[in-house]
Order: C-alpha cells, then structure tokens, then sequence
C-alpha cells in the first residue's frame, strides 16, 4: 500500500460544504443530507451558514470562499439526487463507492440496510474522514442510525448500511482489486458501483486502468454510476479564476482528465458495461426546477449509469 504524505482532499470537504449548504433549501421533496454539517468542522461551518443565510461576507477572499460554496451547492444537488435515484433502482448486497471523499450516503440512505458498503479513497482523505466521523458525535443532527461496523473498529457515528468497510487506495499506484479482496468483497455477487466526483483528478490511463479492475469483479446484475466531465472552455476558465484568486478550497487538485459521453460510453462498452442513461447536472436541475446560475459547471457535469447484463 502506498502511503504517500498527501494531503486529504480539500474538495471532499467543498462537496460537502455544498450538501450542507443546500440541506433542507434546495429540492426539499428529493434531496437531503442532514449528516454533511457533522462532517465539517466548526470553521468549515462558517461559510456553509452565510450561504445559507444569504448573508456574502466582506472580503475578496472570505467572498470566493462563499461563492465556491454556493456554486457547489448548485451542482451537488441534482447530481445527489440523480445518482440517489440510480443507486435505490439498483441496490444490491455489495456497494463499492470510489473515491469516497465525505460521502454520507451509509449513514443517510435507510435502503443500505442490507447492503455492505467499502468506501475506497486515498488513505491521507481516508484517515481524515474517520477522524471527522469520531468528532461527529458532538454536532446535534437529528438522524435515525445503528451500529455502524468496520472492518478494524467501530466508528463513533453510526451508520444505516449493515457494514461500511473503510479500504485505503491510491488509485495512482495500488492495485485496487487486491484491496477489495483483502477488505472481503465478493467479485462472484452483484455490486453497484459509484465513482462520484472522482475522474476529471485521475489521468486517462488512470481511469482507464480503474475501469479495468472495476470490470474484472464485476458480475451480471451489477451497475456502475459514473460522474465526470465533458470538456468545457468556460468551466476551465473559471477554474482557472478560481485558483487565481487564491481559493484554498481547491489548491493542488487540477483536472486531469475530461470525457466526452461518446468517448465514455465505448470506454466502459470495451468491459461490457452498456451505459443506460448520462444526463448533465443542466438537465438534471431543470427537472428538479432547481436555479441554474452555475449553468457551465451544470452543463459539463454528467451522471452516466452503465450496467453489466
């Protein structure tokens, strides 16, 4: 296993600054995550209330740290909601989330009750996360949860999945088969795949590679929902800006690779995994009458469920 001294990821904790941010304001009858705010800390807090408020504070810098947050917000929710829905029409007994970052769908989602769930990340975002979930405990959110077991020792928040098994993988240079194996996920059962906000930060060969040992444990009846990005001069642009102006928020984590549909769809047909939908977050947000000020970052962002039959 590499153990690399990178930092957890920063984007983790912006996607959910974002569900915190929109909990109970956006798409009330489809989207919420009440349990994102436990997973911040008191400063990541701030920022998530202001928007939240509508209150934008002074300050160039304390202002793009608003605005990235709102932006996020926009984005993440209908791109929760789509890959929600994909996941409760195609639950199984395995659930294998790539990348998982602050993920809090095994603590959210009661159809995960009779589903083992391993989140995969890096170890450094690993490590930070089960930190944040013992430190979860002091943050009143109303939730209904049970034990939740790991494969080491229990975590201090609980979980409605039967099991969240956490399984340290540097996509980059570990073999992520060999991490499930030794984690007990079985590659003869049915599994859902998620990869969510994960791809446009691994290289081509990366993801490629990745599909590859996805597609070797993967058995008939089981799907892959798949976030990425197609290419976008105005979403590069304005990330760009964004880095310029010195947002911390996202510093040191470039897009690697951008995909468009058609190109991804014969990616995953080269491992017999035949893409049923792939939607943008536009059109998305449009059926969930939801604001689209972010409309380029909604345009190039893309759910795509494949399935294996």
């Amino acid at each position: 296993m590499n153990t690399s001294a990178r930092a957890a990821s920063r984007t983790a904790v912006l996607v959910c600054q974002g569900r915190a941010a929109a909990d109970g304001r956006a798409a009330t009858s489809r989207f919420a995550d009440p349990v994102a705010t436990r997973l911040l800390r008191v400063a990541e807090r701030a920022p998530v209330n202001e928007v939240r408020a509508g209150t934008p504070p002074q300050g160039w810098q304390a202002r793009t740290t608003y605005e990235s947050v709102r932006a996020c917000a926009e984005v993440v929710v209908p791109r929760t909601v789509a890959i929600d829905e994909a996941l409760r029409t195609r639950m199984t007994g395995q659930l294998v989330i790539l990348g998982a970052g602050l993920d809090t769908r095994a603590w959210r989602l009661p159809e995960l009750t009779q589903t083992d769930v391993w989140e995969v990340d890096h170890p450094a975002s690993q490590q930070d996360k089960r930190a944040r979930l013992t430190e979860a405990t002091d943050v009143d959110v109303d939730v209904d949860v049970h034990a939740v077991r790991g494969p080491d020792e229990d975590a201090a928040l609980p979980a409605l999945a039967r099991s969240v098994r956490f399984t340290p993988v540097d996509f980059a240079v570990d073999d992520l088969g060999a991490a499930l194996d030794a984690a007990g996920h079985d590659p003869s059962a049915p599994t859902t795949w998620l990869w969510e906000g994960v791809v446009p930060y691994l290289t081509r060969a990366e993801v490629r590679a990745t599909v590859a040992a996805v597609a070797v444990r993967t058995v008939p009846g089981s799907a892959l929902i798949v976030n990425y990005q197609a290419p976008s001069v105005k979403a590069a642009a304005g990330r760009l800006l964004t880095r310029v102006l010195g947002s911390s928020l996202t510093s040191g984590e470039p897009w690697r690779s951008l995909w468009k549909p058609r190109r991804m769809a014969s990616l995953l047909a080269q491992y017999d995994l035949r893409v049923v939908s792939d939607d943008t977050l536009l059109a998305l947000t449009h059926a969930l009458a939801g604001p689209a000020r972010g409309r380029t970052s909604l345009r190039s962002g893309r759910v795509a469920v494949a399935e294996r039959r």
